[in-house]
C-alpha cells in the first residue's frame, strides 16, 4: 500500500519560474507564440482588407492570444503560479483552446490570401497575405506543442 505524502509530492516537477520559463519546456514555447502571433497580426494590418469579416477574426483571434500569452508568460516570470499544479491544468487548457482558435484563423488567413491573388495591389497584398497566413500556421502548431508538451508532462 502507497501513501500519499510529502515525499509522493515532491517527485512533481515544479513550474518554472523566472528566466527558467525560458529554458523549460513547453514553457519555451511562449515567447515565440507571441513573437509569430504578432507578426500575424502586424502582416494582416499592413495589407488593404479585402474581406473585414475573414482577416477581422484573424486579428481578433492573434492580438488576443498574443496579449492573454503575454500575461502568462509575465505571471510565470514574475512566479504568481506558486508551483500550484493547476497552473498546468489552466496552461494546457489556454493553449489547447488557442491552438483551435489559431486553426481556424489561419484557414481564414489562407482563404483570405487566395482571394487576395488577384485584387487591387495584387503583388503587394499577396506577398503579405501569404506571410501572414504562414505565421499563422505556424503560430497554430506552436500552440498544440505548447498543449501537448504539458499533457505528456
Amino acid at each position: 500500500m502507497t501513501s500519499v505524502g510529502p515525499s509522493a509530492a515532491s517527485t512533481q516537477p515544479a513550474l518554472p519560474s523566472g528566466p527558467a520559463v525560458f529554458k523549460t519546456i513547453p514553457y519555451a514555447f511562449i515567447l515565440p507564440e507571441i513573437l509569430c502571433g504578432t507578426w500575424v497580426w502586424i502582416l494582416v494590418a499592413a495589407t488593404s482588407v479585402s474581406l473585414p469579416l475573414l482577416q477581422g477574426w484573424v486579428m481578433y483571434v492573434s492580438l488576443t492570444s498574443c496579449l492573454i500569452s503575454l500575461l502568462l508568460l509575465l505571471s510565470y516570470l514574475l512566479g504568481f503560479h506558486r508551483n500550484s499544479e493547476n497552473w498546468k491544468v489552466l496552461d494546457s487548457l489556454y493553449h489547447g483552446t488557442t491552438a483551435i482558435l489559431y486553426m481556424s484563423a489561419a484557414v481564414l488567413q489562407a482563404n483570405a490570401t487566395i482571394n487576395s491573388e488577384f485584387g487591387i495591389n495584387a503583388p503587394l497584398n499577396y506577398q503579405l497575405n501569404s506571410a501572414a497566413s504562414f505565421f499563422a500556421f505556424l503560430t497554430t502548431f506552436l500552440y498544440i506543442l505548447h498543449a501537448f508538451s504539458i499533457y505528456y508532462q
